[in-house]
């Protein structure tokens, strides 16, 4: 059911736990299967300098978040926006269709973080 890639990062996920010192944290969840997100960042200078997350779910939603935590870690805020769910899908080699929702929330709890972050500490953001 799951390609190799998606088995490793559920079995060995990155940045997994909570920044204590986090500038920002997003979440997300779905009623439907009752998986939650939570995305933790630090940001330096417009950047993403720190990720972590804490997903309860299946599978998929932790390799997915795993995925989401490596792709954005460095890129700005902007670079960070961009990323859909289909790219953390891609990313991971694809996920079964009944699956791709997960995706769907690691996206969402990052967007969620960012967006909390610059209502916060950037005066001229809106949504």
């Amino acid at each position: 059911m799951y390609n190799e890639k998606v088995v490793d990062h559920f079995s060995n996920p990155c940045n997994v736990g909570e920044l204590t010192d986090a500038d920002s944290i997003g979440e997300s969840g779905s009623f439907k299967c009752g998986d939650t997100m939570k995305i933790f960042i630090k940001v330096e200078d417009g950047r993403i300098e720190n990720i972590k997350f804490q997903t309860y779910g299946c599978g998929a939603a932790i390799a997915s978040s795993s995925m989401l935590t490596e792709m954005v870690k460095g890129k700005t805020l902007d670079e960070a926006m961009h990323i859909t769910n289909q790219n953390v899908a891609d990313e991971l080699g694809g996920l079964p269709p009944l699956k791709l929702h997960c995706s769907n929330l690691a996206a969402d709890a990052l967007h969620n973080a960012i967006a909390d972050y610059r209502r916060r500490l950037e005066p001229d953001y809106t949504d």
